[in-house]
């Protein structure tokens, strides 16, 4: 059996409690050596094997694959973040397929998340932006033309946008184009959730800027959108005394000024039930 585990953001303590335990239970393990913190093979067990595929060709990672399940072993394909994005997975999947070779899939904490985290954001700030795109600049993997960095830019939703830490001045130039203001907040930040973590908010205008004041030319997430700031967002309805739930009935104004009353007289905060 393979397991496709994903590692989370960088931080060694940040993969799933499921992906910690299949780690220590395998019996081969092949890590993206270039991106996954090599902490994370503190997990695995003694006499377990290790590959580095960052030095490894697809068919070679394939060919382990192989003959691990050949001789009945269990294998795990640590990938970085979550496997799902920008993980290269699927093309290994087709190859298990048609070998005949069973796989399953654990997710990971994706790099967007683990920087949210590290910068404690939300990305969903009422009346500021409700959605989150994920995306890339064109490099050697090509995007398709319907996805380019203009057409979502002209949403002015919150952005991740991954793998683009080189080109941060097309970046910028290309955001504005769509639709963004120059002034509009941004976020670097390089290795997020490793110990040499280094984030830095600035605008679109001073992006590239930035990055070349503090020599980050690589393996950084830029993120984009008002909500860097959090500044003018309208608070959730979901915990409004007057928004009835599903497990909260609306109250009334009274009954709001009574339970507040209530609180100091007993001296405890209310429980949230």
């Amino acid at each position: 059996m393979v397991y496709f585990v994903g590692a989370g953001t960088g931080a060694a303590d940040l993969i799933t409690v499921r992906g910690a335990k299949m780690l220590s239970q395998a019996d081969v393990i092949i890590y993206a050596g270039s991106l996954v913190n090599p902490a994370l093979l503190d997990y695995a067990k003694e006499g377990c094997e290790i590959y580095n595929s960052a030095k490894m060709t697809l068919d070679e990672v394939l060919e382990v694959m192989k003959r691990s399940e050949y001789e009945k072993k269990m294998t795990v394909r640590l990938h970085t973040g979550d496997p799902s994005i920008y993980g290269a997975v699927r093309e290994q999947m087709d190859e298990l397929d048609a070998a005949g070779i069973a796989y399953e899939s654990c997710p990971g904490v994706s790099a967007c998340f683990g920087a949210a985290a590290s910068l404690n954001l939300e990305y969903t700030l009422p009346g500021i932006s409700q959605s989150l795109i994920i995306t890339r600049m064109e490099g050697k993997t090509k995007v398709p033309k319907k996805e380019s960095i203009e057409s979502f830019a002209a949403h002015n939703a919150s952005m991740a946008i991954y793998l683009s830490t080189g080109m941060l001045k097309e970046l910028a130039e290309r955001l504005v184009a769509g639709g963004y203001e120059k002034n509009t907040p941004a976020a670097l930040v390089y290795k997020a959730t490793w110990p040499e973590e280094e984030a830095y908010i600035c605008t679109l205008e001073t992006l590239a800027e930035t990055a070349a004041v503090h020599r980050i030319t690589k393996t950084a997430l830029v993120l984009v959108g008002d909500v860097i700031t959090h500044q003018n967002y309208r608070n959730s309805r979901l915990y409004a005394p007057d928004f009835s739930t599903e497990f909260r009935k609306a109250k009334e104004p009274s009954e709001e000024k009574q339970l507040v009353v209530g609180v100091r007289k007993n001296n405890h905060p209310a429980k949230e039930v």
